[in-house]
C-alpha cells in the first residue's frame, strides 16, 4: 500500500540522504512531499549534487495528513530545529508512533522535539553524544530500527542497508 511521506528540509541538506531514500521510496511507489519554509523556495544541497523545490511550507501542512517522515541530515536539521513548527510536526510522528526514518544528523530535529527518551537510536558519531544526554539508546550501527518505528542510520556509507530498512519497513 502507497504512502504518503512528509520530507522536511532546508537549505544545506546532505544531497544523497534525501536523493537516494527518495529514489528508492518512489520506485516502490511512495509519494514524497518536500515540506520546508516557504511552498516554491528552492533549497541546496550542501555539495551542490541536489537542488529541490519545496511542495509545501510548513504553515500549509499537518502531520496528520502524512504516514511517514523522513529526515535526511547535513545542516538541514540543524536550521529546522530552531523552529517551534518543525519541532511540533516531528513531535506528533514521535507521539503518534507513526515511522520516522532519520540519517545523520536528522537526529538533531528529534532531539529537539523531544522524542527520543528510551528510543534505540543511531546517528552520525558527533550527533551520538546529543542522543545519549536526550536519553536515547544509542549504539554505533548502519542501521538500528526502534519498535516505535525509528529507524535511523549514520551516514551515506549506510544508505544502501538504511534504504533496504525504510522500504521493507514500508511493505509490512
Amino acid at each position: 500500500m502507497s504512502k504518503k511521506i512528509a520530507v522536511v528540509l532546508t537549505d544545506l541538506f546532505e544531497d544523497v540522504e534525501y536523493t537516494s531514500p527518495k529514489e528508492v521510496l518512489e520506485k516502490a511507489g511512495h509519494e514524497l512531499v518536500t515540506i520546508g519554509f516557504e511552498a516554491g523556495e528552492t533549497v541546496e544541497g550542501k555539495k551542490g549534487e541536489a537542488s529541490v523545490t519545496i511542495d509545501k511550507g510548513i504553515d500549509e501542512v499537518s502531520p496528520e495528513d502524512f504516514d511517514v517522515l523522513l529526515i535526511p541530515g547535513g545542516f538541514s536539521p540543524d536550521k529546522l530545529r530552531k523552529d517551534d513548527r518543525f519541532l511540533e510536526f516531528t513531535r506528533y510522528f514521535g507521539d503518534s508512533q507513526k515511522p520516522i526514518f532519520t540519517i545523520c544528523h536528522g537526529p538533531q530535529l528529534m532531539i529537539n522535539a523531544e522524542i527520543v527518551k528510551g528510543k534505540k537510536m543511531t546517528a552520525v558519531k558527533q550527533v551520538l553524544v546529543d542522543l545519549r544526554n536526550a536519553g536515547a539508546d544509542v549504539s554505533d550501527e548502519e542501521v538500528v530500527i526502534d519498535e516505535s518505528g525509528i529507524i535511523s542510520s549514520r551516514t551515506p556509507d549506510d544508505l544502501p542497508a538504511f534504504n533496504e530498512a525504510i522500504v521493507n519497513a514500508l511493505s509490512e
